[in-house]
């Protein structure tokens, strides 16, 4: 398929605009979140804790799924087609960081489960060893999600398809229907478990004894929070679905419709973990007001 001739174009002021407000907004949000991987490398209170641990994991998710949104809108203007292996490994990255969210949603609630509803034995099972043991097991899980399409796709394309040029889309990779449905059933398996253990979690704190303490109304907040950014999350799954739903009703706009439902779910959303820890959390908040103000004395 000449997929050049079915995708429109913009033309080049509109497609210069597009991409630097694109571009803008991507650079903000990422030097936001690498402020506060700067913070969390820096001081030791944080390396030392899994809860941090696990956030700082979400954010470095979120600074590649950025990375690699930007790189791959602004090339698929410029050059319009990309090499299909190099698209491939793009989207491979991108699938698996998409998928680690989630779970890394559900593995922080079950830590703030643990810290309020068995504060002794939290210490002995929150060990930092043990979260760098589960964030290797959610990269996998998200890895063994996916190797199976790469797998179908190694095996039943020709060899030609693979340096051919295509518009960079997973639908125009992995185009056996099956791998679509399966890629539904993976997404709705994933976000089922993760809303039942938010659920759960959120539900065991409130009815917590220690719900009535201010720990207790914090982690309610916290997790509550979680489930807001795993909405988030879900708005991902919609992308391609809200896509072709609105340019049916406004087929003149389609080009449009997707620059800004991309901007909408894949850009705003990475801005809510910077708030969840980087505003709201005290000690977070302390040092990053120290760096700023160190920044304002270096740069004047």
């Amino acid at each position: 398929m000449n997929v050049s001739t079915t995708i429109s174009r913009d033309s080049q002021g509109i497609a210069i605009l597009k991409n630097v407000i694109t571009v803008v907004l991507t650079l903000s949000v990422i030097y936001i979140n690498s402020t506060l991987v700067h913070t969390f490398r820096k001081h030791q209170v944080f390396n030392m804790n899994p809860r941090y641990i696990l956030y700082i994991h979400l954010v470095i998710n979120d600074i590649i799924m950025l990375i690699l949104f930007v790189v791959l809108q602004v090339l698929s203007y410029i050059l319009f087609t990309l090499h299909v292996s190099f698209c491939l490994v793009m989207l491979m990255i991108a699938i698996v960081s998409s998928l680690n969210n989630p779970l890394t949603l559900a593995v922080m609630a079950a830590e703030c489960y643990l810290a309020i509803c068995f504060p002794l034995h939290h210490p002995r099972i929150c060990t930092v060893k043990k979260t760098y043991i589960t964030i290797a097991v959610i990269w996998t899980l998200s890895l063994l999600t996916i190797l199976p399409d790469l797998f179908v796709v190694l095996a039943t394309k020709p060899m030609e398809f693979f340096t051919t040029r295509i518009f960079c889309l997973r639908d125009h990779i992995f185009t056996n229907p099956e791998l679509q449905q399966k890629q539904e059933v993976s997404n709705i398996l994933f976000l089922v478990f993760v809303w039942v253990s938010l659920f759960y979690t959120y539900l065991s704190i409130l009815f917590a004894a220690q719900a009535a303490s201010a720990n207790g109304k914090k982690a309610r907040n916290t997790v509550l929070l979680h489930g807001f950014q795993l909405m988030l999350c879900m708005l991902s799954y919609l992308h391609s679905l809200t896509i072709q739903g609105l340019s049916k009703f406004f087929p003149k706009d389609s080009l449009i419709i997707r620059y800004i439902v991309s901007i909408l779910i894949q850009i705003l959303p990475r801005l809510v973990s910077p708030v969840v820890y980087g505003l709201r959390d005290k000690t977070f908040r302390k040092y990053l007001k120290s760096y700023y103000k160190r920044n304002e004395k270096i740069h004047p």
